[in-house]
């Protein structure tokens, strides 16, 4: 009833609703642990076959002469003094360490090839620190993958899983020597699969946030299941350290090289013979591309596979082989690991048009270009450039073709041409895939190009050709 003392329950209730929370906690907190992977065992039966590699490289100082300290006058001395107060000659040969993992039981090792890159002499060390000096069977730059060979047998073996079965996500374990500490275990997740780096062309790296550091290269990547995916390879980072972002070889990619290797001692990649851009939304707008995708053909070599097949300049190519391209940066990878010889199918747009070209993949000879290099990415922007025709001398110096393009003189600063990335002495071969020989005729195809749209421009410039998307000002812009 109104104005009776309402009874004192509500403490005792709320802590009785406290201790229920507090057990359905406890009860919960091991259940999440036992969720979480365990990497004991998989360390236990895996880390023996990982190893230490030393790779010792003629130090180039002591190659110059560098002078014993004692035989130097004193007040010399302090010129030539060696870290940490060492004292004496400086030692011929400088020692790099990285890691490796062995894949089979009578001595062959997996590592990086930049970590045995120009070594006079390979050491290996094993857990249970025997050394053997191994021999480089060989070496592929453009992957990173190194393949050494000691001489011992009945050894630990990881084993090889299947890199295509990986998802984002999907808990993975490095094993490896960061800073010379052998043996350091780091956990983390796929962070992201055929990332492309700047010099990797040929390799669809698997991104992870395992730490890892300079010394873990070479050292292999684990699923859960214990099999190795992976070799750490590449960081990212502004301090010379671990920032979350590490890169891996797929083993798929890297047992496919070291086959190579152990049969011819070289690697072989197909070759298509053209260069390629990304494409962005001005230059898929400019294709009629609902979004971007695909790569775009900016040049292709005379005489070259795709040249053969009936590629053109201004083809983007959608598919290669049955697998979709989204980016051009998935297409160096796929057509690196095509047999050479091996007919393939190529779907490309073409003037609005999907078609399939057949093409017989070739030979990438090491001294020359990539097989498909991606350009660099233009600035996008509006117009508004002076231009001349070309002499015969300037036609010459500069590699053009006979009576096509005209040379930018002066590009007018802050306007549509200057935002998109045109510059003085670049050669204008075609403006919305319509071949250009005079300034009068460019200035034509500018007139009557759709306002507010991005156009086209295919540019020679350093012998070069590339892609460039301007976007054409309305006459409000223009003021």
């Amino acid at each position: 009833m109104l104005g009776q003392p309402i009874p004192q329950r509500a403490p005792a209730r709320a802590a009785h609703c406290l201790g229920v929370v507090l057990l359905m906690t406890a009860v919960a907190l091991p259940a999440m642990a036992r969720d979480l992977p365990d990497f004991r065992g998989l360390i236990k039966e895996n880390g023996p076959a990982v190893v230490n590699v030393r790779a010792d490289r003629d130090n180039p100082m002591a190659m110059q002469g560098m002078p014993d300290l004692d035989s130097l006058p004193e007040p010399f001395r302090r010129f030539f003094e060696m870290p940490e107060g060492r004292r004496g000659p400086m030692p011929r040969q400088v020692p790099a360490a990285g890691s490796g993992f062995l894949i089979s039981d009578d001595g062959y090792v997996l590592t990086n090839a930049h970590v045995v890159s120009g070594a006079e002499e390979v050491t290996v060390r094993l857990q249970d620190r025997m050394e053997y000096q191994a021999e480089v069977v060989g070496a592929d730059q453009r992957t990173d993958v190194a393949l050494l060979k000691i001489a011992a047998d009945h050894l630990p073996t990881v084993q090889i899983g299947d890199d295509a079965e990986l998802e984002v996500g999907d808990w993975v374990l490095a094993i490896g020597s960061p800073f010379g500490f052998e043996y350091t275990a780091t956990q983390g997740i796929v962070s992201a699969l055929s990332r492309s780096l700047p010099d990797g062309n040929y390799v669809p790296f698997i991104q992870t946030d395992a730490a890892v550091n300079p010394g873990n290269s070479g050292g292999p990547l684990f699923n859960l299941d214990g099999e190795v995916v992976g070799i750490n390879s590449q960081i990212y980072s502004r301090s010379g350290g671990y920032m979350g972002l590490s890169f891996a070889i797929p083993i798929s990619l890297a047992m496919d090289v070291v086959d190579q290797l152990k049969s011819q001692g070289f690697v072989e990649r197909g070759w298509l013979g053209v260069a390629i851009q990304d494409m962005d939304q001005a230059l898929a707008e400019s294709f009629d591309l609902s979004r971007p995708r695909g790569a775009l053909v900016a040049q292709v070599t005379e005489g070259g596979p795709a040249a053969e097949a009936g590629i053109r300049v201004g083809d983007v190519i959608l598919g290669f082989d049955g697998q979709r391209i989204q980016r051009s940066s998935h297409l160096p990878p796929l057509v690196g690991a095509t047999p050479v010889g091996r007919e393939v199918p190529l779907t490309l747009l073409r003037d609005g048009d999907e078609i399939t070209l057949q093409l017989t993949v070739g030979r990438l000879e090491e001294t020359g270009a990539l097989a498909a290099a991606e350009l660099e990415e233009q600035n996008q922007g509006r117009l508004g450039l002076a231009v001349q025709e070309l002499d015969e001398e300037t036609r010459k110096s500069l590699g053009a073709e006979e009576n096509r393009g005209v040379l930018v003189q002066d590009v007018r600063q802050g306007s549509p041409a200057a935002e998109a990335g045109l510059q003085p002495n670049d050669v204008i071969l075609s403006f919305n895939q319509r071949d250009i020989s005079s300034a009068e005729e460019l200035l034509r195809q500018v007139e009557n190009a759709e306002a507010g749209r991005s156009s086209v421009m295919l540019v020679l410039r350093e012998q070069r050709t590339l892609f460039v998307p301007v976007r054409i000002p309305g006459e409000e812009e223009l003021g």
